[in-house]
């Protein structure tokens, strides 16, 4: 057996033991990831030390990113619960869709709010909305959530200007304008078949706690009181999208060495363009209802609560991510691939997906597939364009244990390891076949 091969099955074997441990055994997801990350390692031949390295590595880097922008959100969210605005953004959306369609409103908003941001930035901006619709209209949160991350998931993986997409771009020689045209043909009704559909389907079948802690903070409960106007809630939750917007514009428009792109860089960046929207909604959204200093400090401190939970097992996962990609695992899924020879995006689509399985992340699949990829499809007749879009669809296949956005979804939702396998791992792996196969029926016309 090569050595390849045996890092394959340890990789396997561990994931298994991961969902035992959680699932069956019911032992707390931090302490289970953390031991099977670092049995991982060892097992695979790394050093002691660099086993512990490698998950250490892998836990900063995510939280470096991902613990503010959940803290920063999440407080933004509870402005607008407490402040009424979710609520007024949701009774406009149920009166303009009506209650049946809500759902499909929710995919529309994700998609297009989800083109210039971060996907985790997306989620902790819409999660109030799901959490507010659900408790106004008694919906299932699974059956209005679905569609939401379905929305964000499919714009994070196939269409520019998000990294992965961008680096796709690059790596095949794509045009940008028309990776983003195509990427709008086919994400569309991929994340409708993911998320509106399948989500209606599976909502009838998944039981959820009746006391979400997330959806309590999350909620608006007193309707009684005056709330601020549609019009600037919703100007507020775009703060930090029409940021980013300016910050990408900026790089079309503005040299280099611009006084002017610079700036839009830094108030562009996700971190950066949340916070100013947070400063912004003690203004905008509190006006209506006078909250005091010290409301508004007690609003920020209880939301952050229940984030810890969620950032330390996110964390984990992030860990167990890096273990499997310094133990070899990623380069042995690529390798594996790239020996057989299949057409150029049915190979691009298998590489992303191994490697996502493999490693749990969408960014490293779609860019090494593309680096694999690249050179055998530069001697083909296929157009980049959908070569950037067949990685995209193969990067978000299976997302599981090893993904950090498995565990995001399933402590916001309160899920159990198999129900969150059952709705966000199947609705994800949907969008990987179906954003596949409206690639290759493209190809077909262009």
């Amino acid at each position: 057996m090569t050595s390849d091969a045996r890092l394959l099955i340890y990789a396997l074997g561990a994931v298994v033991v991961l969902i035992v441990l959680i699932a069956r055994l019911k032992m707390h997801p931090l302490i289970a990831l953390t031991t099977v990350s670092l049995a991982m390692g060892i097992v695979a031949g790394m050093p002691l030390g660099g086993a512990v390295k490698a998950f250490q590595d892998g836990v900063g880097t995510a939280l470096g990113f991902i613990a503010i922008v959940v803290g920063i959100g999440t407080m933004l969210g509870k402005m607008m619960a407490e402040s009424g605005a979710a609520t007024r953004i949701a009774t406009t959306l149920i009166a303009r869709f009506g209650e049946r369609r809500v759902h499909w409103a929710l995919m529309i908003v994700a998609f297009i709010l989800g083109i210039p941001v971060f996907f985790q930035v997306g989620f902790v901006l819409l999660i109030p909305l799901v959490f507010t619709i659900g408790r106004q209209t008694g919906l299932s949160l699974i059956k209005i959530g679905i569609p939401l991350v379905a929305g964000l998931s499919v714009v994070h993986g196939m269409l520019p200007p998000h990294p992965a997409a961008m680096l796709a771009v690059g790596a095949f020689n794509a045009d940008v304008g028309r990776t983003i045209l195509y990427g709008l043909i086919v994400g569309l009704p991929t994340a409708a078949l993911a998320g509106p559909i399948f989500g209606a389907w599976i909502a009838r079948r998944i039981a959820l706690p009746p006391d979400n802690p997330m959806a309590l903070q999350l909620s608006e409960r007193d309707t009684a009181a005056s709330m601020p106007g549609f019009a600037i809630s919703l100007f507020t939750i775009l703060v930090p999208v029409l940021l980013m917007l300016l910050a990408t514009a900026g790089d079309s428009w503005l040299a280099p060495e611009s006084v002017t792109r610079v700036v839009l860089h830094f108030v562009g960046n996700p971190i950066v363009s949340l916070l100013l929207a947070l400063l912004f909604s003690f203004w905008s959204l509190t006006r209506a209802r006078r909250f005091s200093r010290e409301q508004l400090l007690k609003y920020c401190n209880e939301c952050l609560g229940p984030t810890a939970t969620i950032l330390l097992v996110i964390g984990a996962g992030a860990g167990f991510n890096q273990v499997l990609i310094s133990s070899g695992v990623g380069r042995a899924v690529a390798e594996l691939a790239r020996v057989s020879h299949a057409s150029p995006i049915i190979l691009a689509w298998t590489i992303a997906t191994l490697i996502r399985v493999a490693t749990g992340s969408a960014t490293v699949a779609m860019t090494t597939a593309a680096g694999i990829v690249a050179p055998i499809a530069a001697s083909s007749n296929v157009h980049a364009e959908l070569l950037v879009l067949a990685t995209g669809a193969g990067s978000l296949m299976l997302s599981h244990v090893n993904d950090a956005g498995f565990w995001l979804i399933k402590e916001f939702f309160d899920m159990t390891v198999p129900q969150t396998l059952k709705t966000w791992t199947v609705a994800e792996t949907i969008i990987g076949v179906a954003g596949l196969a409206f690639t290759l029926l493209l190809s077909l016309v262009v």
